[in-house]
């Protein structure tokens, strides 16, 4: 599997948990339907919802994880380069300030 960005993980989790708080109402206000195939139903989707809980779950421990990761990629880099470090953020903040000015 390709490598998602940060703000695709932060996007899929968002949207993962408006599905599933959307399903759960969904859920409750079938509860007063009856029959077999109502019940069945309500059966699938209580476990599909626990499953995507789960993988929810999952992907926010790894997002935290390769945060941590490239933190302290970021810090070793900074402590072993410092005035690289520096220059780099001194171009950044031009870069920056030049976009901002234009506006």
């Amino acid at each position: 599997m390709a490598e998602m960005t940060v703000t695709h993980r932060e996007k899929l989790m968002n949207d993962l948990k408006v599905v599933i708080t959307d399903a759960e109402e969904l859920l409750k206000m079938t509860a007063s339907e009856v029959g077999e195939k109502a019940a069945a139903l309500r059966t699938r989707m209580q476990m599909r919802l626990d499953q995507a809980k789960a993988d929810l779950a999952r992907l926010q421990e790894i997002t935290v994880v390769k945060a941590k990761e490239v933190g302290q990629a970021t810090d070793t880099y900074v402590r072993e380069n410092p005035w690289q470090a520096v220059g780099i953020a001194a171009g950044a903040g031009f870069l920056i300030g030049l976009l901002v000015s234009r506006r």
